[in-house]
This record gives structure tokens, sequence and C-alpha cells, in this order.
């Protein structure tokens, strides 16, 4: 079987994160982007939310705002559950917090596989084993990368998944990947935006036809360690905005352009409906030079740097 390869156009270009969407407002803002107009909604298990990303689905399927074939709807496989015999478990749990009975997109959410850590003990895990021992730390889990992947594309031949893929991973890990995959992956996500912009892992990752997904596709105000990488401020972002007449936060149009779907997340009404809005004008080729000009090979989200400061872990992923 070779499942259900992502047709071009079926995955909205923009979507809505819902990384750090507390859950004291996730189903109301979740119903609220979607009465908006978004279709395109990116969660995950580790994000914590899921129940209540699933009420706020719910809602607008039960208003009759959009139907559940309406809606593209991602999650991610946390690194605990890489072990073939976790993977069904972790998916069939998301599911049932989403309330949902298939998701669009599942996604291995990081190339490091941890110890397993049972629901009943701890959900979502997050990233140390033990939380409350005296050395806390990571801990490894050897399960190799086929293994994981075999599970995933037995989650398509189930029906539960419509499309597998992965996130933060590197060129070598979807050569890696791509070596042995029966169901090939449909998307890589990764973090892209001016200060970060990648575009040999763009092009190869295209080339071998993945769809890019950009998160934080304009930077982040405030990373792991409260370093603002934020590129809203940037000069030439201000002047490029000032010259369309649309806000800043609207050139991540520059991704769009480059062929990539997008996940802004803003819990802001005005820069919400902004975020939604980017095809009523286009960047020049010019533009998008000036663009290029203030890549940083800056990285917010790299488990390099912020596990061995936070979780006591050396765990290089992008070296």
């Amino acid at each position: 079987m070779t499942g259900f390869p992502l047709p071009v156009g079926s995955m909205p270009t923009v979507g809505y994160g819902c990384w750090k969407l507390g859950k004291d407002k996730a189903a109301d803002i979740v119903e609220k982007v979607i009465t908006m107009g978004y279709r395109h909604i990116d969660s995950a298990s580790d994000y914590g939310n899921e129940k209540e990303v699933g009420l706020g689905l719910k809602r607008v399927i039960d208003k009759g705002i959009c139907s559940r074939a309406d809606l593209f709807v991602t999650s991610k496989l946390w690194n605990t559950y890489h072990h073939p015999d976790n993977v069904l478990p972790a998916c069939k749990r998301t599911l049932s917090d989403l309330g949902l009975e298939y998701l669009d997109l599942y996604l291995i959410h990081f190339p490091i596989s941890l110890k397993f850590v049972p629901f009943e003990t701890r959900y979502p895990p997050e990233w140390f084993h033990d939380p409350d021992a005296k050395d806390k730390k990571m801990e490894f889990e050897q399960v190799p990368v086929q293994d994981t992947w075999r599970a995933m594309e037995k989650l398509v031949d189930a029906g539960l998944v419509k499309n597998i893929g992965v996130s933060n991973w590197n060129c070598q890990g979807l050569r890696d990947l791509l070596s042995f995959a029966r169901i090939k992956p449909s998307v890589l996500q990764i973090e892209l935006h001016p200060y970060l912009q990648q575009p040999r892992l763009v092009n190869f990752a295209q080339s071998n036809g993945l769809v890019v997904t950009a998160f934080s596709p304009m930077g982040h105000g405030a990373s792991y360690f409260n370093q603002n990488c934020s590129t809203l401020n940037e000069k030439i972002i201000q002047e490029i905005a000032t010259e369309k007449g649309v806000q800043p936060g609207q050139t991540y149009r520059w991704g769009v352009q480059r062929g990539c779907a997008v996940i802004p997340k803003s819990e802001n009404d005005d820069r919400i409906r902004q975020n939604l809005d980017v095809t009523g004008f286009e960047l020049t080729d010019e533009e998008m030079k000036k663009i290029a000009t203030i890549d940083r090979n800056m990285r917010f989200n790299d488990p390099g740097v912020f596990c061995p400061a936070a979780f006591n872990t050396e765990c290089p992923i992008w070296d």
C-alpha cells in the first residue's frame, strides 16, 4: 500500500500553530481562528493542550462553521514514543484527546528517541525521564528510525493517519529515511524565518517531493532563554511592509513564495486576521533578495542548546 500521498494544495498554506497556547484559552482561540477562516491546525502531544484544541474543533464542527473534511489537522509523535510498540498507542491517545477519527498529518516531532514513560505516569512526559530524581536528566532509548517509521506507516495502513512526515530533521536524516521508506514522508516541518533561511535544506526537501512547513515564520519574540529572535523590527522588513501597505508580520509572504506552508501563532485578533491574509500582495524578486541578506543562521529552538542548559543532557541534532 502506498498510503495517502499529500496532493498539492490539500494542506492549506497558512495554518495556526498551537505551541505555547495555554489550556485556559486554547479551545476559545481554536474556535476563533477557524471561525475567522483558518482550516489548518498544527498541534502536538507535547504541547499539553490537545484536549482543549479538540474542544475547539468540536465546537466549530457542531456549529456548522465547517466540517471535519474541511480541516487539516496535524499532530506529532513525542520522543518517548519512538519504539514501535508505542507509536500506535500514542497516536490513539492524540486522536482521543482531539476527538478525531483520523489525522491529516502525523509527524515525528524530533529525531530524538527517549526512554518510554507510561501515560499513567505522566502525560505529556516532556524531556526529563524522572523530573523528581535528584540528578534529573533525559534518558535516551536506542530505537532505529526505521523501526519508528515502519510503525508510522502502519498508522496510514490502518486509516488513522492520512500523511506522515518529520519535524526538526536535517538533510542526512531525510536521506536515510528516503532510502527505506515504503510510504514516503509528505512533510518536513522546521524552524524557518528570515534569520534562519536554510536554503539547502529547503531545496533538498522540496526536490524530493516533501512539502516544507515553517514554524515561527517571522522568528519568535522569546526563545527558551529569552533571546529575542523576532525579525519584525528589522529595517528591511519594516521598509517592505510599508511599501506593500501591510503589517511587518505579513511579510512572511516571503516563506510562502519559497513554496513553503507557514504556521504563525498569535493570540491578538488583529494579528490573527493579518496572518491569514498573505494573498493580496506579492514580494518582488528584489525584495526577496533583500530579505535573503538578513539570514543569520540564528536558531531559537535548538536541543543542542537548550537540552544541556535546561535538562542536563547533551542532545545536538544540527551539528
